[in-house]
C-alpha cells in the first residue's frame, strides 16, 4: 500500500477530503520525526512504539572487494508492535492432537496397547 492508497481510504472511512487526510497523516509522520530526533520514543496505544536506536561505529568488510572499512556510528529509527498489531496479525491456532492421555485408565491402555502381543509368552 503506497501513501496515496492509505490517505484515499482514511478519506472514505472518515467522510473527510484528501486533502485534510494528508494534512493530518503529514503531521503526525513529522511529529513521529520530531520526538525521534529528540531522542524520545512514540508509543501509539495498541499499535506500537517508534524509539531510536543507537549504533556504534564499528569495522566492517567490503563485499566486493574484500577491504576493511570504517562504518560510523548512526541512530536509526525502529518499531515494535503492540499486543493490539501483533493480536491482529496473528495467525488462527490449528487444534493439535492429545497424545499423551491424563487418566490413569488411559495410561494403562495406551501401555498395553504399546507393548508387543507376545511380551509374556514362553517360547517352545
Amino acid at each position: 500500500m503506497r501513501t496515496s492508497d492509505l490517505i484515499d481510504q482514511i478519506a472514505q472511512s472518515t467522510d473527510r477530503s484528501r486533502t485534510e487526510v494528508r494534512e493530518v497523516l503529514d503531521a503526525l509522520l513529522d511529529g513521529i520525526l520530531a520526538a525521534a530526533k529528540k531522542g524520545e520514543d512514540v508509543t501509539l496505544t495498541g499499535f506500537g512504539k517508534f524509539s531510536v536506536r543507537q549504533f556504534a561505529a564499528r569495522q566492517g568488510r567490503n563485499p566486493a572487494t574484500g577491504e576493511s572499512i570504517e562504518i560510523p556510528a548512526s541512530r536509526k529509527l525502529a518499531f515494535s508492535a503492540g499486543k493490539g498489531a501483533k493480536d491482529a496479525l496473528a495467525l488462527p491456532k490449528i487444534p493439535t492432537k492429545k497424545t499423551a492421555a491424563k487418566t490413569p485408565v488411559a495410561k494403562k491402555m495406551a501401555v498395553k496397547a504399546a507393548t508387543p502381543k507376545t511380551a509374556g509368552r514362553k517360547r517352545a
